[in-house]
């Protein structure tokens, strides 16, 4: 039976999403609590794999995966019983029954990312966002991205170019918006390239400090060899949102 999950995660204190031998990741853990859940109550673990790849450090409020397993237990009690095995850094909001050919990467259309600036130091929040001590002009950065949506090579804010299938994007929405003492930039693409994002983010943040010009990612679109990849921001404020099918 394949199942459909809907995850959110704390990312701080794992090596990322993709099972690795020697560190701790979350599908790994994933992994093994279904294998015991299963192996408890006769049934059998089969596969799970996941919408997107989260680099160390990120989060998600709302991470798609699949899962190909054998058990008795209707959805809602493998639910229940799986949560209440992992560790308080991942929960299962939903999970469900889903058609056997679906799959949680293939089958999206694309994946939107939140990123949260804070304004000010901020104990609470020093695991979920990144705090610049600067203060950024929000309309300057609002500028330099516009040029961003639609059809882009996107090379330049690739950590691995060399590495992707292609370095075309379609980057279907960017807004970049003020909310009490926090920045927050959400981005909606086809897919992402290497720590795409948070390279991203950092160009926008050295903009907004006037440390870059406002034409920086425009420039970049149009020139090959350019790398803006050491502007990258920290990780800690980078959530995977949602997945769209």
């Amino acid at each position: 039976m394949r199942y459909k999950l809907l995850l959110e995660y704390d990312g701080s204190n794992y090596s990322g999403w993709q099972q690795q031998k020697n560190a701790r990741t979350l599908q790994g853990t994933l992994n093994q609590t279904f294998q015991r859940v299963l192996d408890q109550h006769g049934g059998r673990w089969v596969d799970l794999q996941g919408a997107g790849r989260t680099d160390a450090g990120v989060h998600a409020l709302g991470q798609v995966a699949h899962l190909e397993a054998e058990t008795a237990l209707s959805p809602a009690a493998l639910q229940v019983a799986v949560n209440a095995e992992l560790p308080t850094s991942i929960y299962i909001r939903e999970l469900s029954l889903a058609d056997p050919r679906f799959h949680a990467r293939h089958w999206a259309t694309s994946r939107q990312y939140l990123y949260r600036i804070s304004c000010r130091r901020n104990v609470f929040e020093k695991k979920y966002s990144c705090w610049v001590k600067a203060d950024l002009d929000l309309a300057a950065m609002q500028r330099a991205a516009q040029p961003l949506h639609g059809m882009h090579d996107f090379a330049a804010l690739s950590s691995k170019p060399a590495k992707e299938k292609s370095t075309r994007v379609l980057l279907q929405a960017l807004s970049i918006v003020s909310e009490g003492e926090l920045i927050l930039i959400r981005v909606q693409a086809s897919h992402f390239l290497w720590n795409m994002v948070r390279n991203l983010v950092g160009v926008l943040i050295e903009v907004g400090k006037g440390q870059l010009p406002e034409s920086v990612l425009a420039e970049a679109l149009q020139q090959s060899g350019v790398s803006l990849t050491q502007h990258r921001a920290p990780a800690a404020g980078l959530f995977l949102e949602k997945v769209i099918y």
